[in-house]
C-alpha cells in the first residue's frame, strides 16, 4: 500500500486511539504522603467552583490515623479545601458538612454566598473523599440486579452484600474507624493544622449528626453551629406515622388547589390506593411496585423545581393519575439512581450509630401499615435482620447513640415539609437540650435542596447574620405556594424515555442497514468517506445498540441493570464494531483479511468496549464504553492492511 492510502486509515487510528487514552487513562488517587505525620497538613493554591463561577482557594492533603483507637493504625490522607474569604477574614472560618451518609463533602457550590468575611472549610470525609475509599461493588451489584428494590429476595441480597464486603474490607481496613466521632475529630485535626482558634459549623441533613458530635467533643473549638434539615439521634430511621402526618399536611395543601382538588377528595387515600395497586406492567414494560414507593419517598424529600424531575409535584402527580407510564418512569429511575447513589461502606459505617433504633424498630414489627409501606427505610437498613446485624459497629458509637445538653449557639433550620428530615423532630428533641439554641421553621419547604433554592438572598442573610453575630434574622422568607402542576409529569418521562429509546435503536438498525448495502452494493466506501464514518459513528451507533438492549431487558429480564457492563459492552461493542467493518476501505485486499477482518474486528471492539466501561462512573461509562470500542475496532483494521 502506498504512503498517501495508508493516510486516512493511521489519521483515523491514532485519533480513536487518543480519544481511547484520555478516557481510559485512571483517576488521580490522594495518597499518604512520603514520611508524613498524623496530623500534618500541606496545602497550595488553587480555584474552586461554585455557583458564582471559579474563586480562589488553597487546596491540600490532611494526614490522620484510620483509627484513633489504635495506637499502631495506619495513617490515611484527606483531601483540605479551602474557599478564601472574598475580602479580610473578619469573621470565624466556616466549615461545612454535607449530607448522606456516603455522599462527598467536598461538592458545595453555594461557597460563594458566605465568603463575605469567612473562609469556607471543606474536609474531605473518610472512607468517601480520602486515600481509603470504602467502596462496595457488591452491594452495587445485589441492588443493581433487583427485580424489586423492595422485595423480600432483594433485601436478603443486599444484606449478603454488605456482609460480603465488609470481610473484604477487613482484609486491610479498619473499619471501626470509620465512624462519626473520628469524622469530627478529623475536623479538629484540620482546625489545628489551619490554625483556626475557633470554628463554625455549616452542616445539612446527615451531616448535622456529626456537627452535634463535635459541639459535645469540642465544645471550645466551636463558634456557632448552623443546621439544616436536622438528623437527631435514632433517626436514619424513618418514622411511618410522622410520614403520613406530613402527607396529611399535603393533603390538606391539596384541598386548598383548585385544580388538585378536583383530581381527588382525599389525596393521602388517593395516593394509598395508588401505593397498593400498582400496575405490573406498562404494555410489555415491566413495573416495580417496591421501586415505586421508594421513588415516591425519595421524590417527595423537596418540592422545589430545581430538583425535578423527581421532586413532589411531580410524585403527586404520578399518584393521582395512577398512570402506568408515570409508575413505570418512577421504577425505572429508582433502578438507575439508587444502585450508585452512596458509597455503600462508608453509608453503613456512618448508619451504624442508629443500628440499636432500626432493631428496635423492625423488633416492634416494622412498617404498621403507613401509605408507603416506609419501604425506603426497609431498602437503607435491608429489612428485619438486615446489614446492621453484619457490619463492624464501632465502640466510638456507643456514648452518642442518645442527645447531651450543649451551650453550643446553635440555629436549627427546617421546613414544614420536610419528608427526609422533619422539623418537629429537632423542635421536640434537640432544642431542648440547646442553652442557646434558636430555630427557623420555614413553611411549606422540604429538605436542604429548597432552602437553598427557594430565596437564595434570605438564606444567605439569614447565615450570615447569625455567624456574625448570633442575629437570627429569617426576613426575607415567605410561603412558597406548592405547585401541583410539575413543570413535566413523570407520564410524559415515560414516554419520552420509551420514544427516544424506541427511536435510537430504530435509527441504529436503519445506520447499520444503510452501510451494509452501501457495501454490498458498491463494494466498500471511498478512502475520506470511510474516515469520517469511522470517527464520527461510534458513539451515536454504540449507544443506539445499547438502547435496543435496554428494549430487550425491559420487557424480557428487568432484573438486569441497564447500565451495567453485562448489557453495555456486548451491545455497544458490536454496533461499533459492525460500524468499523462496514466504513473500512478496502482495496483488493488479500483474500485472508476478507475473512478475518468481520471475526477480529468484533472481537477488538467488544475488548475495547469492555476496557472503556471500567473508565467512567454510571452512564456516562457508556460514552467510554463506545470510544474504547472504536479504538480497538480500528487499531485491529490497521493491522489488516
Amino acid at each position: 500500500m502506498t504512503m498517501p492510502k495508508l493516510i486516512a486509515p493511521v489519521l483515523v487510528g491514532l485519533v480513536l486511539l487518543g480519544l481511547g487514552y484520555l478516557a481510559l487513562r485512571p483517576p488521580e488517587r490522594l495518597t499518604v504522603p512520603a514520611g508524613a505525620r498524623a496530623g500534618s497538613l500541606t496545602m497550595r493554591p488553587c480555584t474552586y467552583e461554585t455557583e458564582a463561577g471559579t474563586v480562589a482557594a488553597d487546596c491540600g492533603t490532611l494526614v490522620v490515623p484510620e483509627n484513633r483507637r489504635d495506637p499502631g493504625s495506619a495513617l490515611i490522607s484527606l483531601p483540605v479545601i479551602r474557599v478564601r474569604a472574598t475580602g479580610a477574614a473578619t469573621g470565624a472560618p466556616i466549615f461545612r458538612l454535607n449530607g448522606g451518609p456516603g455522599a462527598t463533602n467536598l461538592k458545595f457550590p453555594q461557597a460563594g454566598r458566605l465568603t463575605a468575611g469567612h473562609d469556607v472549610v471543606l474536609v474531605g470525609y473518610r472512607g468517601v473523599d480520602g486515600s481509603r475509599r470504602l467502596d462496595c461493588p457488591e452491594v452495587t451489584r445485589a441492588l443493581s440486579a433487583s427485580a424489586d428494590l423492595a422485595g423480600t429476595a432483594s433485601l436478603r441480597a443486599g444484606t449478603r452484600a454488605f456482609a460480603a464486603c465488609a470481610r473484604r474490607l477487613s482484609a486491610d481496613t479498619d473499619l471501626t474507624g470509620y465512624s462519626i466521632p473520628q469524622r469530627a475529630d478529623d475536623l479538629e485535626a484540620a482546625r489545628t493544622a489551619l490554625g483556626y482558634p475557633l470554628i463554625n459549623l455549616l452542616s445539612t441533613s446527615a451531616g448535622t449528626r456529626t456537627a452535634m458530635v463535635y459541639s459535645w467533643r469540642y465544645p471550645r473549638s466551636l463558634h456557632r453551629s448552623a443546621m439544616i434539615s436536622v438528623n437527631p439521634p435514632g433517626h436514619f430511621v424513618w418514622d411511618p406515622r410522622i410520614t403520613d402526618r406530613q402527607l396529611g399536611r399535603y393533603a390538606e395543601l391539596c384541598r386548598a388547589d383548585a385544580r388538585c382538588a378536583a383530581r381527588t377528595t382525599d389525596l393521602a387515600a388517593t395516593m394509598r390506593r395508588t401505593a397498593a395497586g400498582v400496575p405490573g406492567r406498562w404494555g410489555p414494560l415491566r413495573i416495580k411496585e417496591g421501586n415505586v414507593r421508594i421513588g415516591g419517598m425519595y421524590g417527595l424529600f423537596t418540592n422545589g423545581p430545581g430538583s425535578a424531575p423527581l421532586n413532589a409535584p411531580t410524585v403527586i402527580d404520578a399518584y393521582l393519575s395512577g398512570d402506568p407510564a408515570a409508575l413505570w418512569a418512577l421504577s425505572v429511575l429508582g433502578d438507575l439512581v439508587i444502585p450508585g447513589s452512596f458509597v455503600w461502606g462508608e453509608f453503613a459505617s456512618f448508619g451504624m450509630i442508629d443500628a440499636p433504633a432500626a432493631e428496635r424498630y423492625y423488633a416492634a414489627g416494622g412498617d404498621p401499615g403507613s401509605v408507603l409501606g416506609n419501604a425506603a427505610t426497609d431498602l437503607l437498613w435491608g429489612g428485619p435482620g438486615g446489614f446492621y446485624q453484619a457490619w463492624p459497629d464501632s465502640p466510638d458509637n456507643a456514648e452518642y447513640r442518645t442527645l447531651r445538653r450543649s451551650d453550643a449557639e446553635t440555629l436549627l433550620i427546617g421546613g414544614t415539609l420536610d419528608f427526609s428530615t422533619p422539623a418537629e423532630l429537632a423542635t421536640r428533641e434537640y432544642l431542648p437540650t440547646l442553652s442557646r439554641g434558636h430555630q427557623v421553621v420555614l413553611p411549606e419547604l422540604g429538605h436542604t435542596g429548597d432552602f437553598w433554592e427557594h430565596r437564595p438572598d434570605a438564606g444567605k442573610r439569614l447565615l450570615a447574620t447569625f455567624f456574625d453575630s448570633g442575629t437570627v434574622d429569617a426576613t426575607g422568607f415567605d410561603t412558597r405556594p406548592v405547585a401541583f402542576r410539575p413543570s413535566i409529569s413523570l407520564s410524559a418521562i415515560g414516554h419520552y424515555l420509551l420514544g427516544i429509546t424506541v427511536g435510537g435503536a430504530l435509527l441504529t438498525l436503519l445506520g447499520l442497514g444503510a452501510m451494509a448495502r452501501h457495501v454490498r452494493r458498491r463494494g466498500g466506501f471511498r478512502p475520506r468517506t470511510g474516515m469520517w464514518l469511522r470517527l464520527l459513528t461510534p458513539i451515536p451507533l454504540g449507544i443506539g445498540g445499547w438502547l435496543l438492549a435496554v428494549l430487550l431487558v425491559w420487557t424480557v429480564r428487568p432484573q438486569t441493570f441497564i447500565g451495567g457492563a453485562t448489557v453495555a459492552v456486548p451491545s455497544i461493542g458490536l454496533a461499533v464494531g459492525l460500524s468499523a467493518y462496514a466504513a473500512w476501505t478496502r482495496r483488493r485486499p488479500p483474500h485472508w483479511t476478507v475473512r478475518a477482518a468481520p471475526v477480529l474486528t468484533m472481537a477488538a471492539a467488544i475488548l475495547g468496549a469492555a476496557l472503556g466501561f471500567q473508565a467512567a462512573p454510571s452512564l456516562a461509562a457508556l460514552l467510554t464504553t463506545a470510544v474504547g470500542a472504536a479504538a480497538a475496532a480500528n487499531l485491529a483494521l490497521l493491522t489488516l492492511r
